[in-house]
């Protein structure tokens, strides 16, 4: 398997006291490699992610496009064994960055013409999206509980102290799965937004947990619709990111009745602040003041 990071040496340039300095250093980057997803033999896919947790993140991303429901649909899943280079060794090696997936299923075998959801193709607007959403959704959003903002904030906090790849490059994003009292789930890092939301949603599918009902996602990023699309398939109630959220991530969260936070930015002394979208009936505000 691949390194999830590598050391580059770099130059730096510092400003002190009106005067310039440089120096050399050597520093942590976030490794981004391809991943060819085979699908039945057919090439299906083509994305950018920080090696790791391959197989999950390959199961989100087919259910997340409706190719999937369990993990009963996966015959088998491999990484190509024609996918070899031969190193500074002289010796060939696996790249791991081609993996193959089986289904159980004949009729799972995709069109080569497919259209993703996910895709920004031309023409497509965002009541077009919704509609797509809505047409691969089989998990209605449940109204089943609700949450104390500080539960959130304090999750949030809890993230950023596992995002160890964040914290030696500064350049991949988390995704965090959270059940109601606050207790990380599973987190995954990469360089990829949506691709860590895959990987977690894929180690839910692979645990047999979907639907996602009592539990919500939290991104250390901001909410674009693929992350609400992803988070509202697997019938997640409510989703919180760090940054902001799109129009289209606020209109299909309203749309779909799921819970939408924006800037959950918590403090170490517990103190934090959140904006809330949409649905904020999920959260318990009763002992607000003001």
């Amino acid at each position: 398997m691949g390194r999830v990071t590598e050391t580059k040496r770099l130059r730096t340039v510092r400003v002190r006291d009106g005067r310039l300095y440089v120096g050399r250093k050597g520093d942590h980057v976030a490794v981004e490699e391809p991943l060819d997803i085979r699908l039945n033999g057919q090439k299906l896919s083509l994305t950018m992610r920080t090696p790791g947790h391959d197989v999950e993140l390959i199961h989100g991303f087919l259910h997340a496009e409706g190719l999937i429901t369990s993990r009963e649909d996966i015959a088998e899943a491999r990484y190509c064994d024609g996918a070899v280079v031969e190193d500074e060794s002289g010796f060939a090696r696996n790249t791991y960055n081609v993996m193959e997936f089986t289904t159980a299923r004949p009729q799972l075998l995709p069109l080569v013409t497919k259209a993703f959801t996910t895709s920004s193709a031309c023409g497509v607007c965002g009541t077009e999206s919704i509609e797509a959403v809505r047409r691969s959704s089989r998990y209605p959003i449940q109204q089943r509980w609700s949450i104390d903002p500080r539960v959130i904030l304090a999750a949030a906090e809890a993230l950023t102290d596992e995002q160890a790849v964040f914290a030696r490059t500064g350049g991949v994003h988390a995704a965090a799965l959270v059940d109601l009292a606050g207790n990380l789930l599973v987190v995954r890092e990469d360089v990829g937004r949506h691709n860590a939301v895959d990987k977690v949603i894929g180690w839910a599918l692979l645990e047999d947990r979907l639907p996602l009902e009592d539990c919500f996602l939290l991104v250390s990023s901001r909410a674009g619709f693929e992350i609400a699309q992803k988070s509202c398939l697997a019938g997640i109630p409510l989703l919180a990111c760090v940054s902001a959220a799109s129009s289209l991530a606020v209109d299909t969260a309203e749309e779909f009745g799921q819970t939408l936070i924006g800037f959950a930015r918590a403090g170490a002394d517990g103190d934090g602040r959140m904006n809330v979208y949409t649905h904020p009936e999920r959260l318990d505000l009763s002992a607000a003041e003001g």
